[in-house]
């Protein structure tokens, strides 16, 4: 039996994809750009351009895992708008399918490798 015929489709994320969207959980209602950016170094401690989490930010939000607005000028930010990111459904369940295969992918490993 195939994967694709037991039920709902699989929502695919690459592991930088996948740490996009929980950085963008992490930083809330200020989830732009460089908040993300931040979020990610912190708990990463990867060194990451600013190009690769905006190229990352835009793929998802074509997919439909996030949304985003256009906040207000800002005199930090010269006056200039930012644009803000929030997860939509579609994204947690993405989010939540990872998780999972993860989960049976690391089970039976031995206590080094699995997951909670």
């Amino acid at each position: 039996m195939s994967y694709k015929s037991r039920g709902a489709p699989h929502l695919y994320l690459g592991e930088f994809e996948l740490l996009v969207l929980l950085a963008v959980i992490r930083s809330g209602d200020d989830a732009y750009g460089v908040t993300i950016r931040e979020e990610l170094a912190r708990k990463t401690s990867r060194e990451l351009s600013l190009g690769a989490v905006y190229k990352t930010l835009g793929r998802l939000e074509r997919k439909g895992y996030l949304s985003v607005r256009i906040g207000d000028p800002t005199p930090e930010r010269g006056g200039r708008r930012k644009k803000l990111y929030h997860l939509e459904p579609l994204g947690a369940r993405a989010l939540k399918q990872s998780f999972t295969a993860f989960r049976r992918l690391t089970q039976d490993l031995g206590p080094e490798l699995e997951t909670p």
